[in-house]
């Protein structure tokens, strides 16, 4: 197929934005595209297949890295699904720590909330602003917190 798509009908169908695009391309995750005569950018369906597989991976949470990794194996004409099956390995046993991690700090939470309820009805203040606070926090807990915040506020199509 011949390449016929300038970089705003690629966005379009894609779901990317032309910065997104621009920026995979100096990644190296889209190959440097066809030109027409007056410079523009020029785009074929293959370019709009792999835009769509790199939102896709990346809304199962890999990084860039893991879909250049992926795409390399894919034009290599590797086995780019035994290598997808095991990057999901990777993401599964991540999710897995941040649980396990979000779970001690849920009971720590607890645990501080209980000894503190009493002393806060009876006004007791040992701390210049809170005391509750100045007892402390669990460190896995705030990676795990601060993973899902930032899934939460990564847009689909933002470059990372």
């Amino acid at each position: 197929m011949s390449a016929t798509l300038k970089i705003g009908e690629l966005a379009k169908r894609s779901g990317a934005t032309t910065k997104t695009i621009r920026y995979y391309e100096l990644l190296g995750l889209l190959p440097e595209p066809q030109r027409a005569d007056s410079g523009y950018r020029l785009y074929d369906q293959e370019d709009v297949e792999r835009l769509v597989f790199i939102r896709k991976a990346k809304e199962l949470g890999f990084s860039l890295t893991d879909v250049a990794d992926t795409l390399a194996v894919a034009d290599s004409q590797g086995a780019v699904c035994i290598h997808v099956l095991a990057l999901v390995d990777q993401k599964i046993e991540q999710i897995d720590q941040l649980v396990g991690g979000l779970r001690e700090f849920q009971q720590e939470l607890r645990g501080l909330r209980d000894q503190s309820v009493t002393q806060v009805g009876g006004g007791a203040h040992e701390a210049s602003v809170c005391a509750v606070v100045d007892r402390g926090i669990h460190a896995k807990g705030e990676v795990a917190l601060a993973w899902l915040e930032g899934r939460r506020s990564t847009p689909v199509g933002r470059p990372e």
